[in-house]
C-alpha cells in the first residue's frame, strides 16, 4: 500500500486476519499508531513493541452489545472480566437501568440497584453529560457507549412507579432524554418486564423517546414479556420503533419456560419480517440461563433460582432458592422477600431455543452480566469465548468468519458505532489475538469469575491491555457518543 509509514508504535506480525466483515480470513500484519490501524498486509518498519500472532486469529475487539458495566467502569477500572475476554467496548445502560440521570434523594427500587456494590462507591449524576464527563476524566481499560435508561427517569420523575405517568411528567422524562441526547448517548433503554416500569404504556414510552426520532440513537428494550405473551412484546416494540422511526434493539432475546420451549419458531420469523420493513436487530447470551434481580413475583419463582447475591443474606450466594426456604421453614417467596435486595439465577431456558437464536444470522452477542456479587453468572467473564469455542468450533453452528463479526462488526453497525468493529486502516486499534484451537470459557456456575483460555492479547485504543493471562494496566478507554456529539 502507499503512504505506509515507517515507524510504529506496534505491529502484530505474521497472524491470520478475520476483519469483522465476514470476508474470508487472510493472513496479514498490522501496524498501530497513535491509536489508530495505519496499515494492513505486509508492515516494513521499526516497532517500539512486535507481537509475533503466528498461528493466531487477529479479530477486531469484541462489542458487548449489552452490559450492566455503568458503574462497574468507574468502580472497577480495569474491567479484567471483559479484556480478559477480548472485549475492548461496552453498551451500557441496558434494560431502563442506567446512573445517569437520577435526581438526589428519589427512590432507588431494583432492578437500578444491581449497578451498585452496595458500599457506596458510586456516584450518582443528575444530568447525564455530568456521567459522560466522570467516564472521561477517569478512563476505564474498555470504551463506553451509555444508554439512557427509561426506568432511572421514572425513579426521579414519577412519584408513583405503580401507573402510567401523567402528561407532565412524560414531558419532563422527554426533557431529560433530549439532555442525555445532546450529551452524547447512543440511545435509550427500557425496561417494561420489570416492576418500576411495568406500568408505562406503550404511549407513554412513544413520547418519553420522541427525541430519539432523526437522531441517530437507537431504542434498544427488555421487552415486557418473554414468556406466554413473548409475542405480543415484541409487536408492542416493533409499534414504538415504527413510531419513532428508529433502530429497534430486542435485548437478550429468549423465550422463558418450559411451556415456551421451541417458540424461537414463531419469535424469529417474526422478527425477519419486521426486518423487512423497519430497522431491528436483536442480541443474545450463549447460556439457558438468565441473571437478574431476585424477583418477589411467584410467577417468576418457579424455575430452579439460585441466589447470586443478598444484602443481608450474603452467606447465601450461590444457593438454591429452594433449598434456602427449606432450611428457614418458608416459602419461595417468603424467602425471597428475606433476602431483598438480591439478585439471582434463573433456569428458565431451553438448551435448543438458546442455540437457534445464536445460530440466527442478524443475532449480535451481549453478556449482561451483572459485575458485581461473589458468585455472578458465569457469562461475566465467558460469554465471548464460549461462543467461540463451544457455539463455534465444537457445535459448528456459523463460521468463525461470522462469530466475529457477530461480535465486532454486527454490533458496531446496529449501534452507531463509527470506527471500530472492523480493522481497516483509519479505524481505532481495537483488536483481540487469540488462538481459535483453544479459545474456551473457563468459568462454572459454582466458579464463575474465571479469566477465559486462549485469549492471548486485547489492545484498546493501541495500548496492549491483555497480554498472555495478564492485566497490562492500561486505562485507554474513551466514551463513544452518537455520531457528531463529541
Amino acid at each position: 500500500m502507499t503512504d505506509q509509514p515507517t515507524s510504529f508504535d506496534l505491529i502484530i506480525r505474521g497472524g491470520t486476519v478475520i476483519d469483522g466483515t465476514r470476508a474470508p480470513r487472510f493472513a496479514a500484519d498490522v501496524g498501530i499508531k497513535d491509536g489508530r490501524i495505519v496499515a494492513i498486509g505486509e508492515v516494513a518498519g521499526d516497532a517500539q513493541r512486535v507481537i509475533d500472532a503466528s498461528g493466531r486469529i487477529v479479530a477486531p475487539g469484541f462489542i458487548d452489545a449489552h452490559t450492566h458495566d455503568d458503574s462497574a467502569v468507574l468502580v472497577d477500572p480495569g474491567m479484567t472480566c471483559k479484556v480478559s475476554q477480548g472485549v475492548t467496548s461496552v453498551v451500557t445502560g441496558n434494560c431502563g437501568v442506567s446512573i445517569a440521570p437520577l435526581k438526589p434523594g428519589s427512590p432507588r427500587p431494583m432492578p437500578l440497584g444491581l449497578l451498585s456494590p452496595g458500599d457506596g462507591r458510586v456516584a450518582e449524576y443528575a444530568s447525564f453529560a455530568d456521567y459522560v464527563a466522570a467516564l472521561r476524566a477517569a478512563p476505564s481499560a474498555v470504551n463506553v457507549a451509555p444508554m439512557v435508561g427509561h426506568t432511572a427517569l421514572r425513579a426521579s420523575v414519577v412519584n408513583d412507579l405503580g401507573r402510567a405517568a401523567t402528561e407532565s411528567e412524560v414531558a419532563e422524562m422527554r426533557g431529560h432524554v433530549q439532555e442525555a441526547l445532546d450529551a452524547g448517548a447512543i440511545g435509550v433503554s427500557t425496561g417494561t418486564f420489570y416492576p418500576p416500569a411495568e406500568a408505562a404504556s406503550t404511549e407513554e414510552i412513544i413520547e418519553v423517546c420522541r427525541p430519539l426520532t432523526g437522531s441517530g440513537g437507537v431504542y434498544a428494550t427488555h421487552m415486557r414479556n418473554e414468556a406466554d405473551d413473548v409475542v405480543k412484546s415484541l409487536e408492542e416494540s416493533f409499534a414504538i420503533g415504527e413510531a419513532l422511526d428508529v433502530q429497534v434493539v430486542i435485548s437478550h432475546h429468549k423465550v422463558v419456560g418450559p411451556a415456551n420451549f421451541g417458540r424461537t419458531k414463531e419469535t424469529l420469523p417474526l422478527i425477519t419480517k419486521a426486518m423487512s420493513c423497519q430497522c431491528v436487530a436483536l442480541d443474545c447470551y450463549p447460556y439457558n440461563a438468565s441473571s437478574t434481580m431476585l424477583h418477589t413475583d411467584p410467577a417468576k419463582l418457579q424455575v430452579k433460582v439460585v441466589v447470586a447475591a443478598s444484602g443481608p443474606h450474603p452467606e447465601v450466594a450461590g444457593r438454591d432458592l429452594a433449598d434456602i426456604a427449606a432450611e428457614w421453614g418458608v416459602d419461595r417467596l417468603e424467602a425471597a422477600k428475606r433476602l431483598q435486595p438480591a439478585s439471582a439465577i434463573y433456569f428458565s431456558m431451553d438448551e435448543a431455543d438458546v442455540r437457534t437464536i445464536l445460530a440466527f444470522e442478524p443475532t449480535m452477542i451481549g453478556s449482561d452480566g451483572l459485575p458485581f456479587g461473589e458468585r455472578p453468572h458465569p457469562r461475566l467473564w465467558g460469554t465471548f469465548p464460549r461462543v467461540l469455542g463451544y457455539y463455534c468450533r465444537e457445535l459448528e453452528l456459523f463460521s468463525l468468519e461470522t462469530a466475529v463479526w457477530k461480535m465486532s462488526g454486527l454490533t458496531a453497525q446496529n449501534f452507531g458505532i463509527k470506527g471500530r468493529g472492523r480493522l481497516a486502516v483509519g479505524n481505532h486499534a481495537d483488536i483481540t489475538i487469540f488462538d481459535a484451537a483453544s479459545v474456551r470459557d473457563s468459568g462454572t456456575y459454582d466458579d464463575p469469575c474465571v479469566p477465559a483460555a486462549g485469549i492471548e492479547a486485547v489492545i484498546v485504543n493501541g495500548a496492549l491491555t491483555w497480554w498472555q493471562g495478564a492485566h497490562q494496566n492500561a486505562r485507554a478507554g474513551r466514551v463513544i457518543t452518537r455520531a457528531g456529539v463529541q
